[in-house]
């Protein structure tokens, strides 16, 4: 019994059997496929299962229906397919060497696994001398007409210019191409170095730019401060111009109007003065009219002397008639008076 595993098919060689007869028609000219029972490579593919075969004078050869990824890189799959590909090295337009790695995915339809071995004898045969060729030569000729730097910064158009090309090219042996992927680039240590100085200057010099910006942009603030400042302290000034100017005026008119009320005053005391030496006047033409002017005078002279309580006779009289008597009784009469000043009435 022959048992075949799922996500395969198994490809029959038979070395005995009817004779040989090509059912593989016109279009398929890189080998021969027989109806089973034939002698040969069978037509029909073996699914998964167990099957009755005699594996003395049979072999089956096993084709994965799965999407195999191989790569060309240090890592292997599973299926070991790939385990003697490696990284593919090419050489730029510009003369530099350096190293791709890349993983080819393919596919294999069941129908088309008889004519796959029936051209190539096996998926490892298929894998060495047919996927190893077209890739790497493919890389190899288009690293050619780029410079590292376009290779690089063009990675996914290069890719996508791969993929179109492998998938043409193995569409003639019949397997699917997949995808084709470029995974690590490995450019030239020194050519990398001078585009990495390159870049740090770049980003140098645009940080200097920002740092002058930067500068340029607190220079203006400080410059708008200043005139800020500046135009505060001119208002503040013109304010203080207009506040003086306001308590001058302010003065002024308080001047004028203490002088003004001053000249009224004095008009009016002047006024008083004048009505009140008038009336006077009158007074003084009407009493001498009416007394004339002895008696008017004499009048005068009595109410003054009233008014201002001169004495015109004295309150101790001194005769010098009696020599010593008359000194005596006046120095007595001047104590009692003075004593009866002093005692408080009664």
């Amino acid at each position: 019994m022959v048992q075949i595993p799922i996500g395969y098919v198994g490809v029959v060689i038979s070395y005995v059997g009817q004779p040989h007869e090509d059912v593989s028609g016109l279009a398929f000219k890189h080998g021969d496929l027989v109806m089973a029972g034939h002698k040969g490579v069978w037509v029909t593919p073996l699914y998964p299962g167990k099957h009755p075969l005699n594996t003395r004078i049979m072999k089956v050869e096993l084709v994965p229906t799965t999407n195999i990824v191989l790569n060309w890189a240090t890592r292997t799959e599973a299926h070991r397919y790939d385990e003697k590909l490696s990284s593919i090295t090419v050489r730029s337009k510009d003369g530099f060497a350096f190293n791709l790695d890349v993983a080819q995915i393919i596919h294999v339809g069941a129908l088309d696994a008889p004519k796959v071995i029936s051209r190539v004898g096996s998926m490892q045969n298929l894998v060495d001398h047919v996927l190893q060729p077209i890739v790497g030569n493919y890389f190899r000729n288009s690293a050619q007409d780029y410079t590292v730097l376009d290779f690089l910064s063009a990675r996914s158009q290069r890719q996508a210019e791969a993929a179109e090309h492998i998938r043409a090219a193995l569409a003639a042996y019949d397997v699917q191409a997949i995808d084709t992927l470029i995974g690590d680039i490995n450019p030239p240590s020194e050519l990398m170095q001078t585009q990495t100085d390159r870049k740090i200057a770049e980003e140098q010099r645009k940080t200097y730019e920002v740092q002058e910006a930067a500068q340029k942009q607190r220079q203006q603030l400080v410059r708008q401060t200043s005139l800020a400042d500046i135009q505060h302290q001119v208002v503040g000034a013109e304010q203080g111009v207009s506040i003086s100017e306001l308590q001058a005026n302010a003065l002024i008119k308080q001047a004028t109007g203490e002088a003004e009320a001053l000249r009224l005053r004095a008009l009016g005391e002047a006024e008083a003065i004048r009505a009140t030496g008038q009336a006077k006047a009158q007074a003084y033409r009407a009493g001498v009219e009416a007394l004339g002017s002895q008696g008017y005078t004499v009048m005068q002279l009595m109410q003054i002397v009233g008014e201002r309580n001169v004495r015109i006779v004295p309150d101790v009289a001194v005769s010098g008639a009696n020599s010593s008597p008359g000194m005596v009784d006046g120095l007595l009469g001047l104590m009692l008076r003075n004593q009866a000043k002093r005692q408080p009435p009664s």
